[in-house]
């Protein structure tokens, strides 16, 4: 699709970058956050991608449960739940809907090897063992292959921040007999490492299908989770490691018929994920390689009485992937990464797809204000043979306060197993393809303010999405598309674009106060297939530091110009945190403070006014 007039784009973007006026001023000490925009980390004012870094810090500020609450306030991230935590949830990043966004925990694809589309569900993911989220803007398949269009998300969980042993507890309680609580120990040496966490979640819930609608079942959630985390480094100074978790819960949920007295209770869905990841890293000479083993399991049991097939529905899929991946300096401007992966998906009684690739990264720094990252991946799929993704990422800064972005990149994305061979499947289903670009500005005031705009684009071709039979062509009892009478999964011929803006901004009104906003612009009109998004949802919020112990945080997000029929709405959080100064801290969240009646999709309840205490401490 996009092969001629990628290599194109790509060139008129380095002229235009090279087109900068070079100023004089110094260069100082870029920023020391380092971010997985590359194949190799990078320091945040080195990338050419928007990353936006969420840290431990920022998660207690808010002390969100779900991630998800703290995600749908970023902008460019849209939020669609079916109902309470436990019940399908998905993001939408800058338009494209939740397949075409992998989520890494600790080096492992999370996503579900079972699932209709492959994507990860969002329901059963809480804060609590997280000490860091990056999310990776724009296309991303010429670092992490298939599906990754519109963008990625990393995260990392608790380890020990500092030479030492350290320990954290929480615990929390709130409406719909929420209880949480979670206990994490780290510790870390000159050479060694090592972490777990235990967390525990349990609430009653409320209706997924909105109890405004006449439902009344209460749809609760439960899960235990295990993480763990450790590392050495041997005489040698080879890094050996090993890292993974393991989570069981029960979600309950509704179906399409909702609830009535003979299906209460009957509606949930059993779930058991376990990642597994060991990885060495060591040097030969002038090269310093990687090499990573993971193991992904995802068992899920949905049971229904009412729904169609009634009865249990298993889905159980598994992935495993090897990795190898080099690096080398060519001179004192440049580096080169190299490497390659074998990756095997396979679903029981769902067939079976392989995908090994070769891909190479050329970081060059022609001045020390200008770096540019040139990255090109080659796939091989079982399937559908091979497809070559690109992306190009240079970042200008033309003073210490003030920096330019720029990246564009195409992608791929293959059918999941589930859309190849499940009951609704179609084994003639192709790759759909894709093409994103972004460029930005960032401009800092020092400590006082900061200010990003963001201009995106997206466009994807062939997009595969489920036709309900009134849909189909020709449907009179049969599709003529796929032989089936309930509706199936298909290749819709045409072009999706999806492009906009995003703005962010933060402002230090005193040495207590610091005001924020974020604003994200959406123009879906030329989209086919893809879920829709409001076209304006802005974010306000404000952190104070009351007294020296006494902090707080409030966010009022409004969302207007819906798709689907959706009234716009507006939702205000808050959370009062006192600091005992001991390590130890109390809270108090008030979610949904006005008690807002609203849907993210159409039929599904949200929470009303909810308010939870908290205790954390740290020792």
């Amino acid at each position: 699709m996009h092969t001629t007039r990628l290599p194109l784009m790509l060139g008129a973007s380095l002229i235009a970058l090279g087109a900068l006026p070079a100023l004089a001023e110094e260069i100082i000490a870029l920023d020391e956050i380092t971010v997985s925009a590359n194949l190799e980390e990078t320091g945040i004012d080195k990338s050419g991608s928007s990353v936006v870094v969420i840290t431990e810090d920022d998660l207690q500020k808010t002390a969100d449960t779900r991630v998800t609450d703290y995600l749908a306030r970023l902008p460019g991230v849209s939020l669609r739940g079916n109902g309470p935590i436990g019940t399908t949830t998905a993001i939408v990043l800058r338009g494209a809907p939740v397949q075409y966004v992998p989520v890494l925990v600790d080096g492992i694809d999370v996503t579900d090897p079972a699932g209709d589309k492959t994507d990860f569900d969002f329901a059963t993911l809480t804060t609590g063992d997280i000490s860091r989220i990056e999310v990776l803007k724009g296309s991303q398949s010429a670092l992490y292959g298939s599906h990754a269009v519109g963008g990625v998300i990393n995260i990392t969980t608790k380890r020990a921040s500092a030479i030492g042993t350290e320990q954290q507890a929480a615990v929390e309680y709130g409406s719909y007999a929420t209880k949480t609580g979670s206990y994490s120990w780290a510790t870390k040496s000159d050479r060694a490492e090592l972490a777990f966490t235990l967390s525990h979640m349990s609430t009653e819930g409320f209706s997924a299908k909105d109890e405004n609608d006449g439902n009344f079942e209460a749809d609760g959630f439960r899960a235990n989770r295990l993480s763990f985390f450790g590392q050495y480094e041997l005489d040698t100074g080879a890094l050996i490691g090993l890292n993974g978790f393991i989570e069981d819960s029960r979600g309950h949920f509704d179906d399409f018929a909702g609830d009535t007295p003979a299906s209460a209770g009957n509606d949930f869905t059993d779930r058991r994920n376990i990642g597994l990841r060991a990885f060495t890293q060591f040097s030969t000479g002038a090269v310093d390689h990687k090499l990573d083993l993971t193991h992904f399991r995802s068992n899920r049991v949905s049971t229904s009485d009412t729904s169609w097939p009634a009865g249990a529905t298993y889905f159980n899929g598994t992935r495993d992937k090897l990795a190898y991946q080099g690096a080398t300096d060519l001179g004192a401007q440049a580096r080169l990464v190299f490497g390659a992966d074998t990756e095997r998906e396979k679903v029981k009684g769902g067939g079976a797809a392989w995908m090994t690739g070769a891909f190479a990264e050329l970081g060059w720094a022609p001045s020390d204000r200008i770096d540019v990252t040139a990255t090109v991946r080659q796939d091989h799929h079982s399937r559908f043979g091979d497809f070559t993704s690109g992306r190009l990422a240079a970042v200008y800064r033309a003073r210490e306060d003030l920096l330019f972005r720029a990246a564009l990149g195409n992608g791929f994305r293959a059918p999941s197993l589930y859309e190849l061979y499940g009951p609704y499947g179609d084994p003639s289903l192709q790759p759909e393809e894709s093409l994103s670009a972004e460029i930005g500005v960032e401009k800092r005031w020092g400590d006082l303010a900061t200010l990003r705009a963001t201009a995106f684009y997206l466009e994807a071709e062939d997009l595969i999405f489920y036709l309900e039979a009134e849909d189909l062509i020709g449907f009179n009892g049969t599709s003529t598309i796929c032989g089936q009478p309930f509706g199936c999964y298909a290749q819709v011929p045409g072009q999706s674009r999806r492009s906009g803006l995003e703005l962010e901004g933060t402002y230090t009104l005193s040495d207590r106060v610091e005001l924020g906003a974020a604003y994200t612009y959406t123009d879906s009109s030329t989209s086919v297939g893809w879920a829709g998004v409001a076209r304006h949802d802005v974010t306000l919020f404000a952190t104070a530091a009351l007294t020296d112990a006494l902090s707080g945080t409030v966010s009022v997000q409004n969302v207007a110009d819906r798709p689907d029929g959706l009234a716009d709405y507006t939702l205000a959080n808050a959370t009062l945190s006192y600091d005992f100064g001991t390590g130890h801290e109390a809270y108090l969240r008030v979610e949904n403070l006005f008690d807002e009646e609203y849907q993210t999709v159409k039929g599904y309840g949200t929470s009303d006014r909810a308010l939870y205490v908290g205790l954390r401490a740290s020792f």
